[in-house]
């Protein structure tokens, strides 16, 4: 859904890009301080509100899109990343940022995740992961710790969680980071530096969820992790290392930086005339020939 343009006078602020509706997130829900990022990340990239494209899937994050003023689109529950794939490459010049959870993100959508990151579209995906299908009464995800009991597991957890950093560095993603929600300065930063990445940007965001994790949660997380330092981030290796580290050495920031591979619009010759939306549609009588040619 388009959203109205409003003039943004002088170099545009976190509060230029505050949408019209506020969240309706249960107070204390980490997703405010990843909204709250992704507006001052906006501001700070000093473009208007109408260069951006904000799209989602179906979950308690995925209504983010509807918060903040750009483009925006809420899609189908796992397919936020086909979709921002064909609007990126329809205009590639627009920044293209997807929201998401880890339901919607690694379960419903893992497959459109492993090949986004593959094809390297050029754009960032903000997942807001707190580990439960929390719009849902919080049943187990794909990053549901072994033994914790959910109304899915009421026994307790028993299959593996998903490592989502160590799988975008294994699958092709060319900028990997974790962040916090409420480490909101480094969060900022990440989706920042993201942003102008060129490539596969992805970042996995500990989003605790206090209604059915505990008010505690976030006491948890503050245990646990750290901030990744003295690492070399275009070392795939390495970053692959500090990825599996888990527990109370869960490691905060950039993992892994690639800024020699082309992202797909890059290398697609039909793009070099500009973007799709900005060219003549149809064929020439030249080219018509030539396809009838080639049949015959």
């Amino acid at each position: 859904m388009a959203k109205k343009e409003r003039p943004i006078k002088g170099a545009p602020t976190a509060r230029d890009y505050k949408g019209d509706v506020n969240p309706d997130w249960c107070p204390g829900c980490g997703d405010f301080g990843v909204l709250a990022s992704l507006q001052s990340a906006y501001a700070e990239l000093g473009r208007g509100s109408h260069d951006h494209l904000t799209v989602s899937g179906i979950g308690c994050s995925s209504n983010l899109p509807g918060f903040i003023r750009t483009y925006g689109m809420h899609t189908l529950h796992g397919r936020s990343l086909a979709v921002a794939t064909g609007a990126k490459m329809a205009n590639h010049e627009l920044n293209v940022v997807v929201t998401g959870g880890d339901g919607d993100g690694y379960g419903i959508g893992g497959n459109h995740f492993i090949h986004t990151m593959r094809k390297n579209i050029d754009l960032l995906y903000i997942v807001m992961n707190n580990e439960t299908y929390g719009l849902t009464v919080g049943q187990a995800s794909p990053t549901t710790v072994v033994g914790e009991k959910t109304y899915s597991t009421p026994f307790g957890n028993i299959e593996t969680p998903l490592n989502p950093v160590a799988m975008a560095i294994v699958s092709g993603a060319t900028y990997v980071a974790r962040a916090f929600s409420s480490e909101r300065k480094q969060l900022t930063e990440l989706m920042i530096n993201g942003m102008q990445h060129k490539g596969f940007a992805f970042i996995d965001v500990i989003s605790p969820c206090i209604t059915w994790k505990g008010d505690e949660i976030f006491d948890y997380w503050k245990e646990r992790v750290n901030m990744l330092e003295d690492h070399d981030t275009s070392d795939k290796a390495a970053a692959l290392e500090q990825a599996v580290k888990t527990g109370h050495d869960t490691q905060l920031g950039l993992f892994y930086h690639d800024t020699n591979s082309q992202s797909l619009d890059q290398m697609e010759p039909v793009l070099e005339n500009g973007p799709m939306a900005h060219q003549q549609m149809g064929v020439t009588p030249e080219q018509g020939d030539a396809i009838i040619k080639r049949m015959m």
